[in-house]
């Protein structure tokens, strides 16, 4: 089996080189783990992970996090899709300079939140009409709250339109427990957290007529939020019946023909993790754990540093000592990032992506498009400016 870093380049993956990136995972019995950035900040902790833990990494937002993301004072409905873009922007300006691979994937959308859906569909067909490629690389549909049915036929409607553009869908069927970005849960009637084979070949077979491009979020038990061990009974050894099931109908070569998907992830033991991951798990989201690690990394540092803290000028070692080195805010959002790495490294870790990618960066730039059959014109208007910028800096 050829090494990941034959065969995928780092930076921002989309298209073919997705497709590719989770097969070598499902192949290999590693996922990737899936954490919601709601800030460069969170996004560049998750970099920095993938790239300490030699492993890709997949960056999320939700729609929570789009509209945080464009600041809480913009009430336009389109915020969140603006937020989002502005995250996907940024992840697609520094991502190579980490030198790993790096998914852009946007989080559960209900039913009721299609117009964000809708407004990060417009972005990645501008992007991709002039480079070629989508801005995002995925996107989740969550509809399980509606009948199977409506769910399957509105997810077939969107990956016709993704399909041209080679972006991923990820989908749900069957419901997770809990409560995830205004999405409640929590008093569901519990046979609704498993789902059936039945259901996922009825998705499989939809989707399948359309691109391989696709995943399942399959319930198994799962519960948003954090809980203890043992106290959510989560079932994964029933993903490998959605295997068996949808290989025997369709006859396929392959031992798990599916790319699946792990949602509720937080207070999973080891072995959950580890059955799930060898049941065809591609992708496992991480976001309870990771924003307390966050939290955790600046309440240390807080307690710690606390007498430095209360003023900017006067602490233990003098009354006029200057506080700034201990109250600008790269020093405790640094100490937020720290905390934050650690944490996304032990999932890379659990989920055995870790040491998977030799990390790359000669040569890295920006991803932010190059033009798709550049016109003539605009590339003389280019070299134009270009030379106008050339004579102005010899002159001076």
């Amino acid at each position: 089996m050829a090494s990941l870093n034959e065969l995928v380049p780092p930076g921002v993956v989309t298209g073919d080189n997705l497709l590719v990136l989770f097969k070598h995972a499902r192949d290999n019995g590693y996922a990737i783990p899936a954490v919601n950035c709601t800030s460069s900040s969170t996004a560049n902790a998750c970099l920095e992970a993938a790239k300490k833990a030699k492993s890709p990494v997949i960056i999320q937002v939700s729609n929570g996090g789009g509209a945080f993301l464009a600041g809480k004072a913009v009430k336009d409905p389109n915020a969140a899709a603006v937020g989002s873009v502005a995250l996907a922007m940024h992840i697609r300006s520094v991502a190579a300079y980490y030198g790993i691979p790096v998914v852009i994937h946007s989080d559960h959308c209900a039913k009721k939140l299609l117009p964000w859906f809708d407004g990060m569909l417009d972005a990645d067909k501008e992007f991709f009409d002039k480079y070629g490629e989508p801005l995002f690389g995925s996107h989740m549909l969550d509809l399980s709250e509606e009948p199977d049915e409506e769910n399957i036929a509105i997810c077939v409607e969107y990956f016709k339109k993704m399909a041209p553009m080679k972006i991923w869908l990820e989908m749900e069927i069957g419901i997770t427990g809990g409560e995830e970005d205004g999405v409640n849960n929590e008093g569901i009637d519990p046979e609704k957290l498993y789902t059936s084979p039945e259901q996922v070949y009825s998705v499989y077979e939809s989707l399948s007529k359309i691109s391989p491009m696709f995943s399942i979020a399959a319930a198994f038990g799962n519960v948003h939020g954090v809980y203890k061990p043992g106290n959510v009974k989560l079932s994964p050894e029933r993903l490998g019946h959605h295997q068996a099931h949808t290989k025997k109908m369709i006859g396929s070569g392959l031992e798990k023909p599916i790319f699946l998907v792990m949602h509720g992830g937080s207070g999973s033991t080891d072995d959950e993790i580890k059955t799930a991951v060898s049941n065809g798990v591609i992708k496992m989201n991480i976001d309870t754990d990771t924003q307390w690690s966050y939290w955790d990394g600046l309440r240390v540092f807080e307690k710690e540093k606390r007498d430095y803290l209360q003023a900017q000028i006067g602490n233990p070692t003098g009354a006029d000592k200057p506080n700034k080195k201990f109250y600008d805010p790269r020093v405790w959002i640094r100490k937020a990032e720290e905390a934050m790495v650690t944490r996304v490294e032990t999932s890379m870790d659990k989920l055995n992506s870790k040491g998977t990618y030799e990390p790359k960066t000669e040569g890295a730039t920006p991803q932010l498009g190059s033009l798709k059959n550049p016109n003539p014109i605009t590339l003389v208007c280019l070299g134009a400016l270009l030379g106008s910028a050339v004579m102005l800096i010899l002159k001076k």
